[in-house]
């Protein structure tokens, strides 16, 4: 059985250039960003000091992407680049392309890390996904990869939900080194059915991990929060609900049995949101809210609420939870 040294820790001016048909090269990015005649604050090209609460840095390799499931019916990153004006979205958009100080901020990242003594996690990407199966991402792709063998101080979290094309988009020969974190969206049982068994089958990646969010139905994680033949498993669940435009409600059964299935397994778990609708009764600090959806779990009424993620907050069964697996070896 393969063995590593890895444990679980619980702890509380930009310039569009080159513009054509099939892509946008953004060149020495800055603070603003002039498009189609607007300027715009370019928030997501430098992604320091993340809002995500789940990582320090996002960094995206390109923007754009196509839907591939019901997690992406309501995408934050589609919403956003349209409101910049960006056509990104879609298998006959291009995709936006990023120059030299784009690329060059994980180094800095890096070498910050490396000072202090602490790792640092990187998301990639927040506006794309890495594995989408595109001729123009291949290059980008693997400038990525190089990028993260050239910053080892850094935990680079690979979240895809094209789990299954993971291996025929690797150059041949190539093994994810320790400082990644390979991760799957899966948003329901269906999902977790088809995604799970790939993620298992790579053993290099330090940890791999799932994100439940949007969560949109109970799901088993059982089968896969223990070691099996591969001497895999599921190292880090994440869960939350959907935020936004048209979000659907999360039950709130649906995360907190994930919660159990992970502290029953030993496995770090980390909520990230109720999102748009929350449970009423649960919240303290929203009381006195009129039920909006009013839903039966076991004959017993829960009542929900589109308070927004601002007011539904992140408290499940009482606190926080904030829990990362911790790793010692990026070799």
């Amino acid at each position: 059985m393969r063995t590593t040294n890895r444990q679980v820790r619980p702890i509380e001016s930009a310039r569009p250039v080159d513009k054509g048909a099939s892509h946008t090269v953004i060149a020495n990015a800055g603070p603003w960003c002039q498009n189609t005649g607007q300027k715009y604050r370019f928030k997501a090209l430098m992604g320091k000091d993340s809002r995500i609460e789940w990582t320090h840095h996002t960094f995206n390799p390109w923007w754009g992407c196509v839907k591939v499931s019901a997690a992406c019916d309501h995408c934050y990153a589609e919403a956003w680049a349209r409101r910049l004006g960006t056509d990104v979205w879609g298998p006959h958009s291009g995709r936006r392309f990023f120059g030299n100080a784009h690329w060059n901020q994980p180094v800095r990242w890096n070498k910050d890390a490396e000072a202090s003594g602490e790792r640092r996690r990187v998301f990639c990407a927040s506006m794309a996904d890495v594995f989408e199966n595109r001729k123009d991402l291949v290059p980008h792709r693997l400038r990525l990869f190089d990028l993260i063998g050239r910053t080892p101080h850094l935990d680079w979290l690979l979240l895809t939900k094209r789990i299954h094309l993971v291996r025929k988009q690797l150059p041949k020969g190539y093994e994810f080194p320790r400082n990644v974190w390979l991760g799957t969206t899966v948003e329901d049982e269906r999902s977790a059915g088809k995604r799970l068994d790939y993620l298992l089958a790579f053993k290099t990646p330090s940890v791999r991990f799932v994100s439940c969010e949007p969560l949109l139905g109970a799901i088993d994680l059982r089968p896969y929060l223990t070691k099996g033949d591969r001497g895999t498993r599921i190292d880090w669940v994440i869960a939350g609900g959907e935020s936004g435009a048209g979000a659907r409600p999360m039950e709130p059964h649906w995360p907190e049995d994930l919660r159990q299935q992970c502290q029953e397994a030993r496995v770090p778990f980390h909520f990230k949101q109720w999102g748009h609708w929350g449970p009423i009764d649960a919240l303290q600090s929203v009381a006195g809210k009129t039920a909006i959806r009013i839903i039966k779990v076991d004959d017993v009424e829960v009542r929900l609420a589109g308070l927004g993620k601002g007011k539904s907050g992140r408290e499940l069964a009482g606190r926080h939870w904030d829990q990362f697996p911790s790793t010692h070896s990026t070799s």
